[in-house]
Parts: structure tokens; C-alpha cells; sequence
């Protein structure tokens, strides 16, 4: 089910996605090589903790950490660990969701870590630029699989892989709510989007093939088939008569 958010509840969320927002610029300053990916949580957790909120992640169906931290292949899911060492040259996508006075704010960004090589600079620069190609003319009355079909178009005319296994999805009292919002589609099908909707669009991009598999070791981390590296990039958006709005920029 579909919830449409009145005016209050939308400022609700305005304050849960500027805690977000935060975060990732808290952490972003901070996350370098030599850090293990459990520092990176334990920066995600203090932040939005220090802001009177919870983060979402820390129990969610058994998750164990306050953040998905995955680097290079691992496309979302990846576990902090205090094993895990990030190195100069790696991608590391950060994923986190916070919860204030009962609502939710979700955003992700992927890390440059030193000497990036220049084909995955491209890939992160690439999949930020899918988000933006998904908002153009987005608005009330506008089909849902006009945001896959503006991210694919863009993802395939670079020779990226679009993952089909994850999807965004709407967000407000809880971290998932309908609708799903994939990142693939055919222009002009699926409902019709409404103002007071928010959704989170997430391009999830490969630098090859769009197949991932999940490691069973702990039943969360998700990587690309051919251990090519992927990209994320996601904000919590709102839609509107007139367009969008995104509430964790």
C-alpha cells in the first residue's frame, strides 16, 4: 500500500533526511584508506545518534551494524567488519538510513579513496548522473518506470550493467514501503506517481555484467557475478505538483 504524506509528516522526514545528509558528509570528510569498515559504522552510529535519532539499519531484520559499507564489487549489503581494511584505489559505497520522531530518511554515496583509477571514477561519476537523468520531468502524474527507463538509458550508453535484483522503494514510518523503484523499465508503464510520495532512488551500476549473487557466508553481502566493481547512489526524494525535491541534499 501506497501512503501519501500530509504536510506534517513530510517535515518529519525533512528533519530524519537533513540527519542523513549529515552523516554522509560526517563520514565522507573522515573515511580514508587504512580504516577497517567497522570504524566507518562506528562514525555512522555516533553521528546520528548525537542527533537524537536511530539508525534504522542496526537490527533490521537481523542486520547487525548501523551501515552497509561495501567496497569495489560488493554492489550493497556489505557487513562492517573490523577484517575488512579499506585500501588507497578502493570504491566504498556507504548506504545508511536514520529514524527521527517515527520517520525515515535513507541516502548513499560511493567514496573515492585515494588514487582511484580512472575507469571507476567514471563508473561513480556515472551512477550519480543516473539519479539526476531519473528526476528530469519527474513529477505528480508521471509513470514509475520512467525512473528505471531514464537510469538504464543512461547506465547502457557507458557499457554498464544495471542491477535487477535490488530496486528502490518508497520511505516514511519505515525504512521499505511500496512502491518498488527499479532501476530498469519501460518509458511510460507502471502507476502513476503522486505528490506527497517518497521514494528513494538508488542507481545501483556495474562496471560489467548487471548479474550479482549473495554470499550465503553471512546471508547479507551481495557482489557482482564477474567481481567487476559497482557503484550506489541513492536520496530520499519527494514528489511534488510541480517536480521533485530531494530531502537529503
Amino acid at each position: 500500500m501506497i501512503h501519501i504524506k500530509s504536510a506534517q509528516e513530510i517535515e518529519k522526514m525533512r528533519e530524519a533526511c537533513k540527519i542523513v545528509k549529515e552523516t554522509l558528509e560526517f563520514v565522507g570528510e573522515r573515511i580514508k584508506a587504512g580504516m577497517t569498515t567497522k570504524e566507518v559504522d562506528e562514525l555512522v552510529y555516533r553521528y546520528i545518534t548525537s542527533c537524537g535519532a536511530i539508525p534504522s539499519e542496526l537490527g533490521y531484520e537481523g542486520y547487525p551494524a548501523s551501515s552497509c559499507v561495501s567496497i569495489n564489487d560488493v554492489v550493497v549489503h556489505g557487513i562492517p567488519s573490523d577484517n575488512i581494511i579499506i585500501k588507497d584505489g578502493d570504491i566504498v559505497s556507504v548506504d545508511i538510513t536514520a529514524e527521527k520522531n517515527g520517520y525515515n530518511g535513507d541516502a548513499a554515496r560511493t567514496f573515492l579513496i585515494g588514487n582511484v583509477s580512472e575507469e571507476k571514477r567514471k563508473l561513480v561519476k556515472v551512477t550519480e548522473e543516473c539519479f539526476f537523468k531519473a528526476l528530469e520531468g519527474l513529477r505528480d502524474g508521471t509513470p514509475l518506470y520512467d525512473i528505471g527507463y531514464a537510469v538504464q538509458t543512461h547506465a547502457e550508453a557507458h557499457g554498464y550493467g544495471v542491477v535487477r535484483a535490488l530496486t528502490g522503494h518508497g520511505i516514511g514510518k519505515d525504512m521499505h514501503e511500496d512502491p518498488a523503484v527499479p532501476n530498469y523499465g519501460k518509458k511510460g508503464t507502471g502507476i502513476r506517481l503522486k505528490a506527497g510520495m517518497t521514494i528513494c532512488i538508488e542507481p545501483m551500476i556495474n562496471m560489467g555484467t548487471y548479474k550479482v549473487w549473495q554470499d550465503r557466508s553471512d546471508g547479507w553481502t551481495i557482489r557482482t557475478n564477474d567481481g567487476q566493481p559497482s557503484a550506489h547512489y541513492e536520496n530520499t526524494v519527494l514528489i511534488t505538483t510541480e517536480g521533485t525535491e530531494i530531502l537529503t541534499l
